[in-house]
């Protein structure tokens, strides 16, 4: 796995340095007519005010496989992005281009996950390192911010981190990674006071059920009738999936787990159990539609109704899937159905 990781490590620095805006040049035309003149010298002001994004380099003494590196590069993969005098403008944040700026934040928000999957419930401290570096990221973000106060950069960068971590239909949407970004806008300088409620909100609820956290049990009935809980449920991997009847977004996710090659023999050794839950309350939509759904997954409904109201959970949006370990401890919270269906393969693969 830390091989694995230190990879994928290198991978993601080498997009950084080819994915940085590279300044724009005039035409090679030859002639000399005013507008070309004009354009070529918009052309020379565009280049003077962009960059690429300034990849991070690390040194040669802390190897390439090692803890060491991995924690210098989460350390410092955004200092060359705050240095310098660059401007904010309407196209590009500190000089670089907007769409650079995200490339290069995917980029980082996959190092933070290759982090987390080096990490276990029992065994957090790849993942604490890689919540330490968000934290240092938005520190650097608020003392660039408050050198320049008239600048839109912290508006603007902050809005880009919440659309990447915090948005639920994107597909690098992480709550964990989010948590520390938004208690420091909560409580920073920079934060507009009217904007502070929300983002303590958003914390609270991002610090529900976090990895390695024991979710809240609960009970629910199937369609005969009969009562379970998710305690009650012995697998080594439980996958928590929060649907609802005739939803196209919750098919899609049903068809692609169904044809992961590697959940029936997981699911016929006892290593996965998979339960669907349905939380709201027309329960006879939900007895209709019941035949669509696999007969070997766990399927039910809260009939306590304590789910949609709280109970412990934050389901922001249907679908919803979580992947728990045997001690019903989080190991992903709403997650992309991709990112859980790898995780699955490569513990079938084990």
């Amino acid at each position: 796995m830390k091989t694995r990781v230190a990879i994928l490590i290198a991978a993601a620095l080498v997009l950084c340095a080819c994915t940085g805006g590279r300044p724009g040049g005039g035409n090679n035309s030859s002639g000399h007519s005013g507008a070309g003149k004009a354009n070529a010298g918009k052309a020379a002001a565009e280049a003077s005010s962009h960059r690429p994004f300034p990849a991070v380099s690390v040194p040669s003494v802390y190897g390439s496989e090692t803890v060491e590196a991995q924690d210098y590069v989460l350390q410092h993969y955004w200092d060359g992005f705050f240095k310098g005098d660059w401007k904010t403008t309407p196209d590009a944040i500190l000089g670089v281009k907007d769409e650079d700026v995200e490339q290069n934040l995917a980029n980082y928000i996959q190092v933070l996950n290759l982090m987390k999957l080096a990490s276990t419930p029992d065994d957090m401290s790849r993942f604490r390192a890689a919540q330490a570096s968000v934290s240092h990221l938005f520190s650097q973000l608020e003392a660039r911010q408050l050198a320049d106060t008239s600048a839109k950069t912290y508006l603007r960068f902050t809005e880009v981190v919440a659309k990447y971590l915090y948005d639920p239909n994107s597909p690098m949407r992480d709550e964990d990674f989010y948590l520390p970004f938004v208690k420091a806008m909560a409580a920073s300088p920079c934060t507009r006071d009217n904007m502070r409620a929300a983002y303590r909100y958003e914390a609270s609820q991002c610090a529900k059920n976090g990895f390695g956290q024991r979710v809240p049990d609960f009970s629910y009935k199937d369609g005969a009738g009969r009562r379970g809980s998710l305690y009650s449920i012995r697998a080594d991997y439980t996958m928590l999936f929060f649907s609802n009847p005739g939803c196209q977004s919750c098919k899609e996710i049903i068809d692609d787990i169904k044809s992961c090659a590697c959940i029936r023999p997981l699911m016929e050794t006892g290593r996965l159990a998979i339960i669907n839950i349905y939380i709201d309350e027309e329960v006879q939509k939900w007895r209709d539609y019941l035949p669509n759904y696999p007969r070997e997954w766990i399927n039910g409904y809260d009939y306590l109704f304590v789910l949609r109201n709280g109970g412990g959970y934050d389901i922001r949006a249907i679908p919803s899937l979580y992947l728990l370990d045997g001690g019903k401890r989080v190991l992903m919270k709403d997650a992309p159905t991709e990112s859980v269906l790898t995780y699955l393969e490569n513990i079938y693969k084990q």
